[in-house]
């Protein structure tokens, strides 16, 4: 599948101290020792694959396919990270990952994150959101963005909520998470409702001070 003419990988979106970059391969020690640190804050929330003999077998595999999908145009991996100092190298926060970029009629997305538990509830979330959905409605050319939540994952909601996206009704046994299938609520949000941008509209949405 080629790539829209609009699109291009690989691709680092910043804002002040936030980071979107792709994965790379060096990255495998910083990621893992996340995600071990994180396993039961992330576990209730983690994609499972039901055929799980199909799976990916390594970390190198996992970047290989997802950078894949970055030059393909189906999708943008982006790893989460944060400057805490000056001269450091940012530290992995996290990951958001566009995906199921749909061109032709559509011209739509899905968006999926996660964050370590040290970082939650201080608005690295929505930030990272808004400026991923930036850069789909502005560089990309989509129409619409759709984020799915479990309804128990009240954190995740209030993302969603915070940053706009209308929630569009329950879909039954939508996603394979942590071991079965289960519902998930559906938010979406189109272009025409951000003219001036998301993270323009977060901004200035955010309390002073």
């Amino acid at each position: 599948m080629a790539p829209a003419q609009n699109h291009s990988w690989p691709v680092t979106l910043e804002h002040g101290d936030l980071v979107l970059r792709p994965f790379r391969r060096w990255d495998q020690e910083e990621w893992m020792a996340l995600r071990s640190r994180n396993r039961a804050w992330l576990q209730p929330w983690d994609a499972t694959n039901p055929v799980p003999e199909t799976g990916l077998r390594s970390f190198f595999e996992m970047v290989r396919v997802l950078n894949r999908s970055g030059r393909d145009g189906t999708g943008l991996p982006w790893l989460i990270c944060l400057r805490t100092t000056v001269a450091g190298d940012p530290v992995i926060a996290g990951q958001l990952s566009v995906s199921s970029i749909v061109r032709g009629s559509a011209q739509s997305a899905s968006i999926g994150y996660w964050i370590d538990q040290a970082w939650a509830g201080r608005g690295i979330v929505p930030t990272a959101v808004a400026l991923a959905v930036d850069h789909c409605f502005a560089s990309l050319g989509l129409h619409r963005i759709e984020i799915n939540i479990r309804p128990e994952n009240a954190a995740s909601r209030r993302v969603v909520e915070k940053l706009g996206f209308r929630h569009e009704g329950l879909r039954k046994d939508f996603l394979h998470i942590d071991g079965a299938w289960r519902d998930h609520d559906s938010y979406a949000l189109t272009a025409p409702e951000v003219p001036g941008g998301l993270l323009s509209r977060l901004e200035h949405e955010r309390p002073a001070g």
